[in-house]
Parts: structure tokens; sequence; C-alpha cells
């Protein structure tokens, strides 16, 4: 059976990380599964916690006062949620969801913030790795946008 560093090791986020750095990072973490419309966070909400998804999806909502829920975004098996664990003010900027049943790695957010003040090289290896997929979210929704407003005339 695996382990959660050999979990770890298998995900994209964490790939190429020494074992020493994934048993260190290992120990915030536990496994949790999610039913669907299991909410995972709260939009506003303290961002306490990363999802390491290693099964099922999970929807990014935002909440409007006009509509409602809005899902803008979601994330699969391979992605992270909760980026905003390592980004003052710690806080979730939209509500995450299980759209269908996710199998998860939860990570105490404040335990890997403390280990990354204590080792500022985990610290900022963190900080890129989560640069780093914040860029390709960006990108993504630069994209979304081309195609939403693009076909507009202004």
């Amino acid at each position: 059976m695996k382990d959660i560093a050999d979990e770890l090791s298998e995900h994209p986020f964490f790939e190429g990380l020494a074992p020493e750095t994934l048993s260190l990072i290992a120990g915030c973490g536990v496994n949790a599964v999610y039913k669907p419309e299991e909410l995972l966070a709260r939009e506003g909400s303290s961002a306490d916690e990363l999802f390491v998804i290693r099964k099922g999806r999970v929807a990014l909502l935002m909440h409007s006062t006009e509509r409602g829920a809005l899902q803008v975004d979601t994330r699969d098996a391979g992605d992270v949620v909760g980026l905003s664990f390592l980004v003052p003010p710690y806080r979730w900027p939209v509500e995450a969801r299980a759209v269908q049943t996710v199998h998860v790695i939860r990570m105490d957010g404040k335990c890997l913030r403390d280990k990354c003040n204590a080792d500022t090289a985990l610290g900022y290896e963190l900080m890129q790795r989560v640069a780093t997929a914040l860029m390709g979210h960006l990108n993504a929704r630069s994209i979304q946008l081309l195609d939403l407003y693009g076909q507009l005339e202004l």
C-alpha cells in the first residue's frame, strides 16, 4: 500500500521533488474523499488547505448577487485546488465543490507554510510551483475571455 509521500511523488504538482522533501511535505497530508456536491471550501473563508486531486472532478464557483453561483472552472485528477494556502491573505477566492466523487490528499496549509518558513529552499520551491500553476490558470482564463469577447463587435 502506498503512503502519502508515494502518492505525492506520482502527482504532477510535486514531480521531481526529492524523496526526503516529499516525506517532509507528506506529514501535512491525509487522504480524503468527497461525495458529489460536497463542499471542499467556501468562497472568502480561510485558505488553510491544499487539495491534491487524485481522482474525480472539482468545480470552482463564484457567487454573484444577481445570478447566484457561477461555475468558472473545474479541476481534475492531476490538478491541485487551494493555491491560496501559500499566498497572503490566505483566503479562498472561489468555492470548491465536488462534481463527482473526488479522492484527494488534503494538505494542511498552515503546516505547509510553517515548513516553508523553517526551510526557505522548500518555500521557494513550493512558491515556484504555485506561481507556475497560477500562470497556467491565468493563461487559460485569458483564452476563455478571448473566445468570449473576440466574437463581439465593439
